[in-house]
């Protein structure tokens, strides 16, 4: 019991900085950090070089190849804004409908989708909600809507790199975490569709049976078509293109479907501008980042098993960790998601007219932007690493077994969600919380896979209630001073995501 409590401290401290004290995510991770190496010199009794090397450990892997990754994600949106390309996708976006139910399923679902798979880290709310107030939106429902749109894609948000990290962190197969957080999260995958249908529908002030009316079936060809090539994806190349290609698929359907099927009347029906036309060249020169960057990955993935292994070995290897346990940390220099989306970022600028040094600059500018996330996931990982090896995350795993049991799947994803809801960071929760809930599987005897993946989901369900999601939606809609609105508003959705996820973790468990 003292132990369990000793190796919580640097979990509750984060959970009082970040929260009620509203501490700054850096310092309060750097804190953590501090109090996690104190702890585990004078009462787990790791010695300092142990100490120092298991830090050293997680801060590599936070710079290589996690801040990668975020940079370049975020690197290839900011040239899509800088060039002036993103008004073009904005503006082809809401060409398709006028009717809100769809525009919802187009912007905040499947356009969300589809940069949460490409970024994450809030520009999956923040662009979707910021188009959607230029349309008409009211700005708290903007907020709401898309906070609970931005859930089920975030498993595999900024290129699949929290469910990447968790393999890596739990030693478990990346497609196959892939693959069973697809059908952990499955049944609210094609649910969300039609819970932020009945928003706008609730919004209008409509009967329930008028919400649906024309909608019915494009709703779930929206939710349906996202969750199956998500799977096809997770299950066939792996978690880094499982929201993208779910999301590009889900829009193109849902727009298709909205041409055919739609057969409601006109009382959802938006104002909205007609516009100068855009020609399919000036279209795709819109997308050509995120297109390029989407044949980078999936023509260097396991469908192209030459090319993958040709560049896998473009590699070094170093031992850096000093304890038992260690094992060689490679560096994949070419075959690493963030330098391949870097370099299809940097072509696709030289398409849409930007210069090398401008794009040099943005790159820069990028880093500087993401500065505080990546110091923020340098120090959770250090200390990470330093809970893991020093067996803290074991006492922890042992304790809510034995208190729990056989039922512990239950709450399992209800844990990832807290490391969520605590770091704004679903990637900050996996860190911090897999190899607790694999060391917890293995007590139990069940399928660690599993469990990481419901780790996973039960994070992304954080992710709406997150003080810092929240925070990124009220300054993208203007609506700083009502947080507490918003947080009552996606409370329920919350709790709901939280059940069914408990419950298909438990089933799948026990019953599958």
């Amino acid at each position: 019991m003292i132990y369990f409590l000793l190796a919580l401290v640097p979990i509750l401290f984060l959970i009082i900085a970040l929260v009620p004290l509203k501490m700054a995510s850096t310092k309060a991770c750097a804190i953590a950090l501090v109090i996690t190496s104190i702890e585990a010199f004078f009462i787990w009794k790791q010695s300092f070089i142990d100490i120092f090397t298991g830090a050293l450990e997680g801060l590599v892997m936070g710079i290589w190849p996690i801040s990668l990754v975020i940079v370049a994600a975020v690197f290839t949106y900011n040239i899509v804004v800088s060039t002036g390309n993103m008004e073009i996708i904005k503006r082809m976006l809401t060409a398709v409908s006028r009717d809100k139910r769809i525009l919802i399923l187009i912007i905040a679902w499947g356009f969300g989708g589809f940069i949460e798979g490409m970024a994450g880290f809030g520009t999956a709310v923040a662009i979707p909600a910021g188009i959607l107030i230029g349309l008409g939106f009211e700005p708290v429902f903007s907020a709401v809507v898309c906070l609970v749109a931005n859930t089920t894609p975030v498993a595999f948000g900024a290129i699949g790199l929290a469910m990447v990290t968790s393999a890596d962190l739990a030693g478990t197969s990346s497609i196959l975490t892939s693959t069973y957080s697809v059908i952990q999260m499955a049944f609210m995958t094609v649910a969300v569709p039609f819970l932020i249908v009945y928003m706008v529908g609730k919004n209008e002030g409509r009967p329930l049976r008028e919400v649906y009316r024309g909608v019915g079936l494009v709703t779930a060809i929206s939710g349906v078509s996202f969750l199956v090539f998500q799977f096809l994806t997770a299950y066939f190349i792996g978690g880094e293109l499982s929201s993208i290609i779910g999301s590009v698929f889900s829009m193109v359907l849902t727009v298709l479907a909205a041409r055919f099927f739609k057969n409601g009347g006109d009382e959802f029906n938006i104002d909205i501008e007609a516009g100068e036309g855009i020609n399919f060249k000036k279209g795709l020169v819109a997308w050509a980042p995120f297109i390029l960057v989407l044949v980078f990955l999936l023509g260097t993935s396991n469908l192209f098993p030459r090319i993958n292994s040709l560049l896998a070995t473009v590699s070094s290897s170093v031992r850096i960790y000093s304890g038992e346990g260690a094992a060689d940390y490679i560096f994949n220099w070419l075959s690493t998601p963030g330098t391949l989306i870097i370099i299809a970022a940097t072509i696709g600028g030289l398409i849409q007219r930007c210069s090398l040094v401008e794009i040099i600059k943005i790159l820069f500018e990028t880093v500087k932007q993401t500065s505080n996330t990546i110091l923020t996931i340098v120090f959770v990982l250090a200390t990470s690493k330093i809970m893991g090896y020093s067996g803290m995350t074991v006492n922890i795993a042992d304790f809510i077994v034995a208190v729990t049991g056989n039922f512990y799947p239950l709450v399992s994803p209800l844990i990832g969600s807290i490391g969520t809801f605590v770091t704004g960071s679903t990637l900050s929760s996996v860190v911090l919380f897999t190899e607790m809930q694999a060391s917890t599987a293995l007590d139990l005897g069940i399928d660690v896979t599993w469990m990481v993946a419901a780790n996973i989901v039960g994070s992304t369900a954080g992710k709406i209630i997150s003080p810092q999601s929240i925070a990124v939606a009220a300054a993208t809609t203007n609506t700083i001073g009502r947080e507490n609105e918003i947080l009552k508003a996606v409370l329920k959705y919350y709790l709901l995501f939280i059940v069914v996820y408990g419950l298909a973790a438990y089933m799948g468990v026990y019953f599958l």
